[in-house]
């Protein structure tokens, strides 16, 4: 049997001390070369059947993922393409509660709208804020800025109290923390974090009743059968979350497919260990340097405040990581090891 490290050492080989995972990824190599068959594919004008399957079985993947069936996942291109289709079911003057400071991608298309009653309450207090004449509760589970973690069965226990509906983005979760899409109303996540996946696709997981929501976006993929969907309205829509699929980008499946097999294979738990592990390290270091980073227990990103300005420097000694609002965010992933710690640490102490 495989190992983790060797099944890691077989598909990553980075050039520098990466640790910006809650950026994007590093692809691992069986990704490349699913990308690269799939190229070719098309460039030699073979069926593109194989590649719609790819479709199905990244739906399929990220359904086992989330802990759902298959036919609650819809699949399409970004977190606010799926926002939005959860901004559009709601009715005039609903009342939507966010977090500060969170991702634009699940807040904008509230505010959008122009007629939405968007509210925002401080992360550790979302739960208390829920309220009589909520409609929605909208979070990151995992704060992209600096990494801390909503208490996510607070939330829906006020939410259920309150006749509210959740929806959560696992953006910068899935993949590394174990997820139950169940638990919440809607959910939603890009693949090209720790997913390790290409850009281009994004999952939202919705309710067995499809929970109001319109496809206001459904074009001929959304049909029951789509390719007797190509012309004139859709005559029947599929009867799963598929209805609310968007036109796949083929290849970015493609690749996708090859990158959820690895995250299935490693597991979710040795990851977040891994991961984990890491970042603690990480932690203990800054605070023998004197600095204190935004509290995210349990959390692989770490953000410290006022270092956002060593990003140009770090990344000229090949450590990759990012500025954000002034703060240096370090994220690690299953292909960091103690070393990479170890490596920004000691640029940081000089």
């Amino acid at each position: 049997m495989e190992t983790f490290e060797n099944l890691v050492r077989a598909e990553f080989v980075p050039e520098n001390a990466y640790l910006n995972t809650a950026s994007n990824a590093l692809l691992p190599a069986r990704t490349v070369a699913a990308l690269q068959d799939a190229v070719r594919l098309r460039a030699q004008g073979r069926p593109l059947d194989p590649l719609f399957a790819d479709v199905e079985a990244c739906r399929a993947a990220y359904a086992r993922l989330a802990g759902v069936p298959a036919e609650r996942v819809a699949a399409g291109a970004t977190v606010a393409l799926h926002t939005s289709l959860i901004a559009a079911s709601l009715s005039p003057g609903a009342e939507v509660l966010t977090a500060e400071g969170d991702f634009t991608s699940v807040l904008n298309p509230f505010h959008a709208r122009g007629d939405l009653k968007v509210r925002t309450a401080p992360l550790e207090r979302l739960a208390d804020s829920v309220r009589r004449g909520t409609a929605l509760v909208a979070v990151s589970a995992v704060q992209s800025a600096d990494g801390r973690i909503a208490d996510l069965p607070a939330l829906g226990e006020a939410a259920r109290g309150h006749g509210a509906r959740t929806y959560v983005d696992f953006s910068q979760a899935a993949g590394w923390l174990p997820i139950t899409a169940d638990a919440y109303d809607y959910s939603v996540s890009i693949t090209f974090k720790w997913l390790l996946g290409p850009h281009g696709v994004a999952f939202l997981v919705v309710p067995e009743d499809f929970g109001d929501l319109t496809p206001v976006q459904a074009g001929w993929v959304a049909g029951e059968d789509p390719w007797d969907s190509c012309y004139g309205p859709v005559t029947e829509l599929a009867r799963s979350a598929r209805r609310f699929d968007s036109s796949p980008a083929l290849f970015d499946y493609a690749g996708l497919r090859a990158s959820l097999e690895l995250v299935e294979e490693l597991g979710v738990d040795a990851v977040r260990a891994h991961d984990l592990a890491l970042a603690d390290r990480f932690r203990a270091g800054l605070a023998t340097l004197g600095h204190t980073p935004v509290p995210s227990p349990g959390s692989p990103i770490v953000s410290v405040p006022g270092l956002g300005r060593l990003q140009p420097e770090l990344a000229e000694a090949g450590i990759q990581v990012s500025n954000r609002a002034g703060n240096l965010r370090a994220s690690f992933h299953l292909y960091n090891t103690a070393a990479d710690v170890d490596r920004l640490l000691d640029v940081l102490s000089g």
